[in-house]
């Protein structure tokens, strides 16, 4: 049976993993390795303001035990180097940049939220690098509801970054704003050599190429019956920026697709229900 994110016996490799850096295309890619496991690795797309950082450590824990799990902040994100676009495209071949630069033939991939949404992008423009995908919180070009960001972004604009966090990623029972301030423990635990806050360059422009993506683009879904590649897609019933309906349109257009839907969850459902995710996560990987 694996361990999961929250098992006493688990190594912490997220807390203790180095900040390393490779050089490519002009930038500095920042990353972390987790683990040291042989096989594919599983590299995670971080979300819209995310850096190394802001993953879940019961998360990134539970699946190092399995594999080979890889953080790293993109084109000038965090601690790296350059210039952040403001397409998702060109957030994409970063990405690939970075995963050649590091010499990985073949990766799994995790996106959440906007990591969902670069992690679609390199599926469809380079699906030999990629084995499998995990897209939790996201969905397709022009996602439904997506294009409401701006009234959320507004309407949590006095929130503290904590609050705000709560209030996107769980809903409003105890019970997920309990497991929230629970994933916000966690997630502030590594006090010692913390990755670098996002630049108000890199926000804007990432909020830019989010705004892109959700404009309406009918063709989403039939482009992603191109996709091979198994999927495990995982969302929360009660997600706010990106609705479930968007979850369950990409079950139903990639073919060889397995779709979770955590019940009374938000957008950071699989931070709700860490250990139920990484076993779902290995599972999976693991076919």
């Amino acid at each position: 049976m694996p361990v999961t994110g929250t098992d006493p016996v688990a190594v912490d490799y997220h807390q203790d993993a180095a900040t390393q850096f490779v050089e490519a295309d002009g930038a500095k890619y920042a990353y972390r390795v987790l683990g040291d496991k042989g096989g594919i690795p599983l590299v995670l797309v971080s979300p819209l303001a995310g850096g190394l950082d802001d993953w879940d450590p019961a998360i990134t824990n539970g699946l190092a035990q399995q594999y080979k799990v890889v953080i790293f902040d993109n084109k000038g994100v965090g601690s790296s180097t350059g210039k952040t676009p403001s397409t998702i495209a060109e957030m994409a071949k970063d990405a690939v940049t970075f995963i050649k630069a590091m010499g990985y033939p073949k990766v799994n991939l995790m996106g959440f939220s906007m990591g969902g949404f670069v992690t679609q992008q390199i599926v469809l423009t380079e699906p030999a690098l990629v084995n499998k995908i995990i897209l939790t919180g996201t969905g397709p070009k022009g996602a439904e509801g997506l294009s409401k960001l701006p009234e959320l972004l507004a309407a949590t604009a006095g929130l503290s970054k904590d609050e705000s966090f709560l209030r996107f990623g769980f809903t409003d029972s105890d019970a997920s704003r309990n497991a929230g301030k629970a994933a916000l423990a966690r997630v502030n635990k590594r006090t010692v050599n913390r990755d670098v806050p996002l630049s108000q360059e890199a926000s804007t422009a990432e909020l830019t190429a989010v705004l892109a993506w959700a404009q309406p683009y009918p063709e989403a879904l039939n482009e992603l019956k191109a996709v091979t590649q198994p999927a495990l897609i995982v969302d929360g019933d009660m997600d706010l920026p990106v609705p479930v309906i968007n979850s369950v349109n990409m079950s139903k257009s990639i073919t060889h697709s397995q779709l979770v839907v955590f019940p009374d969850a938000g957008h950071a459902s699989f931070m709700q229900n860490p250990d139920k995710f990484v076993q779902y996560a290995l599972d999976f990987l693991g076919k």
